[in-house]
């Protein structure tokens, strides 16, 4: 058993936990895992979508997401550094704001990362009936949920290896594109098809309704990067490394986002927009258009393997991490938060793959419905977070950093709830409901517990330098 680095595990204790998950996780394996979460490739998927309804500007869209997210990943790396243990959200508004809070913002972003396998399970088995149309959807959505429970059981060690493989994978198919992209526009295999500034910005197209709509979809398609912070515990960093982590893998995916979608659009050779029959498998069409339709198939091949796998590992392995730390804390049964002798939460996981194969098998074909209700958790945990961030440091902190601590969270409040606000009604109405159910469970903890929903006195949060707090009474 390694043994985790001597500050991370004073970190860890000086908040009144015990070192059980196996911390093995360096700040560039933290971005590989950010950075699978996101998927470098996620714009193939819905390239037609975004370049309907952003006039053809895809990359402007990509550009405007990652301006709009760095407001929260920059109090992400606040809350981080001040709470560096497992919960994302829940932990840090929590600790920072109110535990009551921080219980319903956890249950709100355990809305997103619970429906987020199956997302990716429904949609990875929608493509692969697109290559083998005589297979039942169902059956490759299992699959897939086989294989990565199998994964995540075995330890923090094989998500890593999963992690580098696949994203080595992406990364030499985006590199094959951009190839296949330049050689047919140097060579005009598409004809009209050129490389110029227009899809970045044209300046007669680009106007507020155009923006917002781009804010709203780009906002989404970042959704990911928060992963990293459930991870905390299994870090060998220092308090920043998360943080470090979350901020890096943002930007490099909204770099090779921006790039594909921009060799993407010069390929539409002028394409106004696609139609009914084209929208979904644009990008794909495209690249048959430009290397033939083996190098299509292969492409389609690895969109799969990394939303069904890749992506799906990633956020199985988050999901647990958040119910084990709300159970560790009283929050949600004892049960979840047991680890094996492979220091991984084995309930948790098999909690997640257990609620993932009732949802695929309910929710095949139905890609719209879950995107809503992942976008409505993943909003509102956020709102809360930008929330804390002030809380904690300019009410208990008494920081004078004011453009970290008021300016960023403000602005980052504002972005997320202007998307939340203008999110589709199924989401509102499903979230919402959704709270309601939270708010019985934490009643139910409550009543159990004696009271307030909390941790375990033994899981107190001790004074601990920037992340301390006051000592809970025994």
């Amino acid at each position: 058993m390694s043994h985790p680095a001597p500050e991370a595990q004073q970190s860890l204790e000086s908040f009144g936990y015990t070192q059980e998950l196996k911390r093995s996780m360096s700040t560039l394996d933290l971005v590989v895992y950010g950075l699978v979460f996101m998927v470098p490739i996620a714009p193939w998927a819905i390239f037609g979508v975004v370049f309907n309804a952003a006039s053809g500007m895809v990359p402007l869209v990509y550009l405007t997401g990652v301006i709009a997210m760095i407001f929260t990943a920059l109090a992400y790396a606040q809350m981080s550094k001040a709470f560096p243990i497992a919960g994302s959200v829940f932990s840090y508004v929590g600790r920072g704001l109110h535990p009551t809070v921080g219980f319903f913002a956890g249950w709100a972003i355990l809305l997103d990362y619970l429906l987020v396998p199956t997302l990716l399970y429904v949609f990875a088995a929608s493509s692969m009936a697109g290559i083998f149309p005589d297979v039942p959807q169902w059956i490759w959505a299992v699959a897939f949920v086989i294989i990565n429970t199998v994964i995540n059981v075995l330890g923090i060690g094989s998500i890593k290896i999963a992690n580098r493989v696949m994203l080595t994978i992406q990364l030499a198919f985006v590199v094959i594109f951009v190839v296949i992209a330049m050689v047919a526009l140097s060579s005009g295999t598409i004809p009209g098809a050129q490389f110029t500034m227009a899809p970045l910005w044209d300046a007669e197209k680009v106007n507020p309704a155009l923006i917002a709509t781009a804010l709203s979809i780009a906002v989404l398609s970042f959704l990911g990067f928060d992963g990293i912070s459930t991870m905390a515990e299994e870090s060998t960093g220092d308090r920043k490394s998360g943080g470090r982590a979350m901020i890096i893998a943002l930007l490099v995916v909204a770099v090779l986002f921006i790039a594909q979608t921009w060799f993407a659009s010069a390929l539409a050779a002028g394409t106004i927009a696609f139609g009914d029959d084209e929208v979904n498998n644009a990008f794909f069409l495209l690249v048959a258009k430009a290397a033939g339709s083996g190098w299509a198939t292969a492409f389609l091949a690895v969109n799969v393997i990394a939303v069904g796998i890749a992506n799906a590992v990633a956020a199985q392995a988050a999901t647990s991490r958040l119910l084990y730390s709300m159970s560790r804390d009283r929050r949600l049964p004892a049960f979840l938060s047991k680890v094996t002798s492979r220091q991984v939460p084995m309930a948790a996981i098999l909690l997640v793959s257990a609620i993932s194969l009732v949802l695929v098998l309910f929710f095949v074909g139905q890609i719209a419905v879950i995107s809503s209700l992942v976008n409505f958790g993943a909003l509102l945990g956020f709102m809360l977070l930008h929330v804390s961030v002030a809380a904690y440091y300019l009410g208990k902190k008494k920081s004078k950093n004011y453009l970290l601590h008021l300016v960023v969270p403000l602005v980052g409040f504002l972005i997320i709830g202007y998307v939340l606000l203008n999110a589709d009604m199924t989401a509102k109405i499903g979230g919402i409901l959704w709270l309601v159910v939270g708010g019985i469970v934490y009643l139910i903890f409550a009543r159990k517990n004696g009271g307030a929903a909390g941790p375990l006195p033994e899981h107190a949060t001790a004074t601990a330098g920037e992340g301390g707090g006051e000592v809970a009474p025994r």
